[in-house]
């Protein structure tokens, strides 16, 4: 049934098939969708609805810079960071899922951005040569303060809004922010976001994708159509992120536990210091006789 044309196998498997997608936010996930050789309609038409591409400035045709690759030991991780791609224009896109803030990453965005964006061209050439940038961040944080959910960041004049250096773009998707239902996507952007947070939370294709790479995703996303080999790396990877917050949060709850018995020894050390009785002091504190000695 993969076989078929994306929009077809979609309403055959509306009409007869309950399905289990996987969670498009896993690293495997992600990029076996969006990286995908044989499927490059999925990434072009997300590029053209998170971009609001429309006529002669939409994207047709699109080269994968670091095309879909499994691990090659179970639990490494994948082989790529994030999808790349450039057009026959020769414009870059940068397409990033972030499952977890991390520290400095407004300067990692920047970085790479710039580091694809010089790396056009070699000392000497000319720089007209330079073609545009985007960065397309899809974050499974809120970072930004604003309410929407789909951002855009331009470099433009303080003063008068005017943008003059275009050739670097930024869009971000911040999926906590989207709280839509499936009957209530008013857009193609609407759908793919939907589709990214909800996907692992849905039995079958919703009715109203009409978008041929939409349901080309949606296709790939469905557990059935995966490999034995590429779901065990699915699986596998959502175990290791797993590890990963484990790791975080313990780390946190340490420090936490930490600053709060530091606290408490302070105000032990000031209630002695003040003479106050070692009982009132343990009530108080919670810290034992043996700790209120050693002060």
């Amino acid at each position: 049934m993969s076989s078929f044309h994306p929009l077809l196998s979609a309403a055959l498997f509306r009409i007869f098939v309950a399905m289990k997608f996987v969670d498009v936010k896993n690293d495997v996930a992600f990029r076996k969708i969006f990286g995908n050789e044989n499927k490059k309609i999925i990434l072009i038409s997300f590029l053209n609805a998170v971009l609001g591409l429309e006529g002669q400035d939409r994207v047709k045709e699109v080269t994968l810079l670091n095309p879909f690759q499994l691990p090659r030991i179970i639990g490494e991780k994948a082989s790529i960071i994030d999808v790349r791609a450039t057009d026959k224009r020769g414009v870059t896109f940068i397409v990033e899922m972030q499952v977890a803030e991390r520290a400095g990453f407004d300067k990692r965005v920047l970085y790479y951005t710039c580091k694809d964006y010089a790396g056009q061209i070699k000392v000497g050439d000319d720089y007209p040569a330079l073609r545009p940038v985007y960065f397309i961040g899809i974050l499974d944080f809120n970072f930004f303060a604003g309410k929407n959910y789909l951002s855009k960041h331009l470099i433009i004049d303080e003063e008068t809004g005017e943008c003059v250096f275009k050739d670097m773009q930024f869009r971000f998707i911040e999926l906590h922010k989207f709280n839509k239902n499936a009957d209530g996507l008013d857009s193609i952007i609407d759908q793919w976001t939907f589709f990214i947070k909800n996907a692992d939370e849905l039995e079958v294709i919703p009715e109203n994708v009409e978008d041929e790479g939409l349901a080309a995703a949606y296709t790939e996303a469905a557990q059935h159509n995966w490999t034995k080999e590429a779901y065990d790396a699915y699986i596998y990877a959502g175990m290791r992120a797993q590890d990963e917050r484990g790791i975080v949060e313990l780390a946190e709850r340490r420090a936490e536990e930490k600053g709060e018995k530091n606290s408490k020894l302070q105000i032990a050390r000031e209630m002695k210091i003040e003479g106050e009785p070692k009982e009132k002091i343990i009530k108080y504190t919670g810290l034992t006789e043996e700790e209120i000695d050693e002060l």
